[in-house]
């Protein structure tokens, strides 16, 4: 072969090798332009609906993680346990109306609800399909592969503790935001805030990959609560028995530590369960230790007998004669239960004698009572931040008749809430000064206000030891262990038309040890309908109850010659103090 004939084959090689990677070329970009300049060519539209439907780039929120609420020890009463929100894209699922039917089984819905749940929703690219799902029972609707159906990770909140801490505690509703309570309270400081993410998710909603972190979640903080959650069962339990045993309609009981103003228990009756809110009634939703008013009777004596004490006018020791047990004041007639004759006031006090409390508070300046109260807490709020917490009314004095200046001594004419009233007496308990109650844990006890000087908060102190013995109307309120110091009171509720008859309230609150206090706590038992309604008979026990095992939960020292712990009978036939 010639070399004129062999270049001649190496050129037309040349173009052929040139000519193939020309054609193959062109092939190559015309692919790529019906997919993706002309997308709207068969073979496009195709290809990219199939990756499409098989992988979706989203931003997904990231939800914070609650805060978790415990007792003061560390038990939890809140806690947030992960799910899984179903939603839809309505775009995507409107086009899929064959799968429509078997989406609605898995997620128990009718086709009819999900249909017009879709139609409601037309044109939207968001709608919850279901919320707060366990995680397997969302994977099962997700393995139906339903085009526009995606999951997402939430967190549903769940109380430990039930109806025992429920109304200190509260609730959230479906998107995590406190409805009641400390959760309500303390909202933003257990909230945190949300983050997000760009995500890669397949047809069934699953992350496939997380590609970028747009913000990160900053989870919520813990909050610890001032109540000991075994003091809390205990004064759950013995408030409940009461309440059932003694028919009534509700009762409320705190406890309080005197040395540092924290709430150590607060319980209601009705209560509820936050984890299953159906058929919820709203009266069992209040706080009715921190919100409801009602008149203390004769809970107010011993603060009226320290307000007399104060004048130098009086001492403990002074005589005030009761007798024929009545006294008339105006066109009233006020009675003891018999003609007790002469008692000194820690005997008007045992006795709790109307007679006597009338006696003496027409011997004091109507300012000289109600500055009393005002400087224990009455008439104001005690500063807990609950939310709805009643602040109670203390009426001024101008223009009193003496019905007013005397029944006011004795509970009648004010109101306040259990709250208040425990307050009140811590303040006594503590020789005087005045802490703000605490339903937060205290890390640091802050010193306090005094407003009682302080041998005379412990002149009451002694007076109220007399109260609970076998002489006075609060025996039942004894621990065999302890000294107890306290007062009971019995009043008559009010109606439309004024004071009902058989319709009572009545309360029992004390301090143990009463030789140096470490807890005051209120018993309160609304409408009690059996024939046992005074404080004595019905709230006494349960304090007594209650103050016992929280005094040795609390590892207080018992005092073996503290107190007899002998339970007397009251006999109201033969005329014995109940009030």
């Amino acid at each position: 072969m010639s070399r004129g004939q062999t270049l001649t084959i190496a050129r037309w090689r040349v173009w052929l090798v040139a000519l193939a990677v020309l054609v193959l070329g062109s092939a190559l970009l015309w692919r790529l332009a019906s997919l993706q300049v002309l997308p709207d060519t068969a073979q496009g539209y195709e290809f990219l609906q199939g990756q499409g439907q098989a992988r979706t780039l989203r931003t997904e929120s990231i939800n914070a993680y609650r805060g978790v609420i415990t007792d003061r020890n560390g038990e939890p009463l809140a806690v947030s346990t992960p799910v899984e929100t179903l939603w839809a894209d309505p775009t995507l699922l409107l086009q899929s109306p064959e799968r429509w039917n078997e989406l609605a089984r898995a997620l128990e819905l009718s086709e009819a609800e999900l249909e017009a749940r879709l139609s409601r929703y037309s044109g939207k690219e968001f709608m919850y399909l279901r919320r707060h799902l366990p995680p397997p029972a969302a994977e099962a609707v997700l393995a139906l592969e339903v085009p526009g159906v995606y999951s997402q990770r939430e967190y549903r909140r769940y109380y430990p503790a039930g109806e025992v801490a429920a109304h200190l505690v509260g609730f959230t509703d479906i998107d995590d935001r406190g409805q009641e309570g400390m959760e309500l309270a303390y909202d933003a400081w257990l909230s945190g805030e949300s983050g997000a993410k760009q995500v890669l998710k397949d047809l069934r909603g699953r992350t496939v990959k997380e590609l970028q972190l747009v913000k990160s979640a900053r989870p919520g903080r813990n909050l610890a609560l001032s109540i000991d959650l075994r003091l809390q069962y205990l004064a759950h339990r013995e408030l409940k028995a009461a309440v059932l045993k003694n028919n009534a309609k509700g009762g409320s009981l705190v406890i309080m530590d005197v040395q540092t103003g924290e709430v150590l228990a607060m319980t209601n009756q009705p209560a509820y369960n936050p984890n299953d809110r159906s058929g919820l009634r709203s009266e069992a939703l209040r706080n009715r230790a921190l919100t409801d008013l009602f008149e203390p009777g004769s809970t107010m004596k011993p603060l009226a007998v320290m307000a007399a004490l104060e004048t130098g006018r009086f001492s403990p020791n002074s005589l005030i004669n009761t007798a024929p047990g009545y006294v008339q004041v105006g066109r009233k007639t006020l009675l003891d239960p018999v003609n007790y004759g002469t008692l000194d006031l820690s005997g008007v006090i045992a006795k709790s004698s109307q007679v006597g409390m009338t006696k003496l508070a027409l011997e004091l300046e109507p300012s000289t009572v109600r500055n009393m109260y005002q400087r224990l807490g009455l008439g104001q709020g005690v500063g807990t931040g609950f939310p709805g917490e009643a602040v109670g009314t203390l009426p001024t004095y101008e223009n009193w008749r003496p019905i007013q200046r005397a029944t006011y001594a004795f509970g009648y004419g004010l109101n306040l809430t259990a709250m208040q009233l425990v307050n009140a007496y811590s303040t006594v308990a503590s020789g005087g000064v005045k802490r703000t109650p605490s339903l937060l844990r205290v890390d640091e006890v802050a010193d306090g206000e005094r407003v009682v000087d302080e041998d005379l908060a412990r002149q009451v102190t002694a007076m109220l030891r007399r109260a609970v013995s076998t002489e006075g109307t609060a025996r039942r309120a004894e621990i065999p262990a302890y000294p107890v110091a306290g007062k009971t009171g019995t009043v008559h509720k009010v109606g439309e038309g004024g004071y009902v008859e058989n319709r009572y309230i009545a309360s029992f609150v004390g301090m143990a040890p009463a030789d140096n206090p470490r807890i005051v706590a209120a018993v309160i038992i609304d409408e009690p309908s059996d024939e046992r309604y005074f404080g004595g008979q019905v709230a006494a026990p349960v304090f007594s109850s209650v103050a016992e095992g929280a005094l040795r939960l609390l590892q207080v020292p018992p005092r073996v010659n503290g107190a007899k712990g002998i339970m007397v009978q009251e006999d109201k036939k033969r005329g014995e103090p109940l009030s």
